[in-house]
């Protein structure tokens, strides 16, 4: 039987990416001035091309060319992994586990040295109760640092969590890339669960923990991204 922790990490990620494309989706709609949509994604951008160069580095890709940033946004080429299907999947989906590490790095900085109040987000969304405190902390996030207390640095941190969502999701390439790769994954995942087989079950609820914890903090932040999109969604709607 496969174990409902599973299924959920695994829909997590997929609405972690819905989230994602659908806020630069929305962003790139309003911000018509493409120099104004690159400042506002340009740290994502950044940072999501320096998860593909990790992840090229941890399976053995040689890293041939590197945009960081471009008119176009950025873009890095490699050599095929040796390690086939599964280094595909690791440098096409590495920002959704490089990202969310930033935004976490970010969140410590600006509470422990700048003066934010940023409250520590569920590690795992796996329940409605979750996902109702995650809206409750959000909430009061914003109150006590822009209406108890300014702190303008909380602009800043705001910015950054909204480009590194942004840059979250894999490109519509990195997708096509990762495919097959993830399929086989997500698939042999549930084999091993059905198969009852106690050490390679026991590896693989680790392994989807950790991934659970990345995917609930991606969540999280996407939520305090689309919290600060509210303003443009309403001019969208708007203008429809």
């Amino acid at each position: 039987m496969i174990p409902t922790g599973y299924l959920t990490v695994v829909l997590t990620g997929i609405l972690v990416i819905i989230v994602s494309k659908a806020l630069d989706l929305l962003w790139a709609r309003i911000i018509t001035v493409r120099g104004m949509y690159l400042l506002v994604r340009a740290p994502g951008i950044v940072i999501h091309e320096c998860s593909h160069i990790l992840g090229c580095l941890l399976t053995g890709a040689k890293v041939k060319k590197v945009v960081l940033l471009s008119k176009e946004g950025g873009s890095v080429t490699y050599s095929p992994s040796p390690v086939p299907y599964l280094g595909d999947v690791v440098i096409n989906t590495a920002p959704l586990f490089g990202i969310p590490l930033v935004l976490y790095g970010c969140t410590w900085i600006f509470s422990s040295y700048l003066g934010c109040s940023i409250p520590a987000l569920p590690p795992v969304i796996g329940s409605a109760g979750a996902v109702s405190l995650m809206a409750s902390l959000t909430a009061g996030m914003f109150a006590a640092n822009l209406l108890y207390h300014f702190n303008p640095w909380f602009l800043v941190y705001l910015y950054l969590t909204v480009s590194l969502v942004l840059s979250l999701a894999p490109s519509r390439q990195d997708m096509k890339n990762a495919a097959f790769g993830i399929a086989i994954i997500v698939a042999g995942g549930a084999l091993v669960f059905w198969s009852n087989f106690s050490p390679a079950v026991s590896l693989l609820e680790m392994i989807t923990d950790v991934i659970g914890i990345s995917f609930g903090l991606a969540l999280g932040f996407g939520v305090i991204a689309l919290v600060i999109s509210l303003p443009l969604l309403i001019i969208y709607a708007f203008r429809q």
